[in-house]
């Protein structure tokens, strides 16, 4: 059996659907079911509606620097939630700097599922995922989203809209920048982040996690999402 180092980027959107612990314990048991398998694994937690309290924040006047560390928070509550679900294999990296957090993700690769989230205001967690795949030189990094891959343009604003099977990084990026980089908008993927995958030539594939077991299928590369490489 081959076994592959993975970083999985969890959208909050999935996580936060339906705010219960059977939807948390559906996404670890997928996680606990690839790392029986001896498969080592990294998972980044998004924030979701979590997210509702920066909008909060902004409208009691908090400043920017403030709303960013609320969003951080906010991918921390869902991962400490996944840890719980996960028992005795997660391993959570708490929130502190990014520079310490990359540290200890290099020292505890593989020893357990590492549970993360943001750790720098500025950075999206597909950056935070993108970074750790290159520290312990990953071989896929998958991102679960409620989007079912990569469309040429918002697939929530246009009803025949190409989706892709396969893209070069090149391509990828082309799409990614005609895209609006500002939240709410349909941005596929942390522009950042992706440059560094695409330095790093690590596979990305996209997927929507709605299913959470469409995790499992994209490791065995029979997904119905997008493959970007080269």
């Amino acid at each position: 059996m081959v076994t592959v180092k993975i970083v999985i980027s969890i959208g909050g959107s999935l996580l936060t659907r339906k705010l219960n612990a059977k939807n948390y314990k559906k996404y670890a048991n997928v996680l606990l079911k690839l790392w029986k398998k001896g498969h080592k694994i990294i998972v980044v937690c998004g924030a979701g509606k979590l997210k509702e309290y920066i909008k909060i924040a902004r409208k009691i006047g908090a400043e920017k620097s403030l709303q960013d560390r609320i969003g951080i928070d906010g991918t921390h509550i869902n991962a400490k939630m996944l840890l719980a679900a996960l028992g005795k294999e997660g391993q959570l990296i708490p929130l502190q700097t990014e520079r310490d957090a990359i540290r200890e993700v290099k020292k505890k690769f593989g020893r357990k599922i590492l549970v993360c989230g943001g750790y720098e205001a500025g950075h999206s967690t597909d950056y935070d995922a993108a970074i750790f795949a290159k520290v312990v030189k990953a071989d896929l990094v998958i991102n679960a989203s409620n989007v079912s891959g990569v469309y040429a343009r918002d697939p929530k604003k246009k009803v025949f809209v190409k989706r892709y099977k396969k893209l070069s990084y090149k391509d990828f990026l082309k799409i990614i920048r005609k895209n609006p980089q500002i939240p709410g908008e349909y941005k596929l993927f942390d522009l950042p982040g992706a440059k560094v995958l695409a330095k790093t030539k690590i596979k990305l594939v996209m997927i929507s996690g709605k299913d959470p077991k469409e995790i499992l299928r994209a490791v065995k590369g029979k997904h119905k999402g997008t493959v970007v490489e080269g």
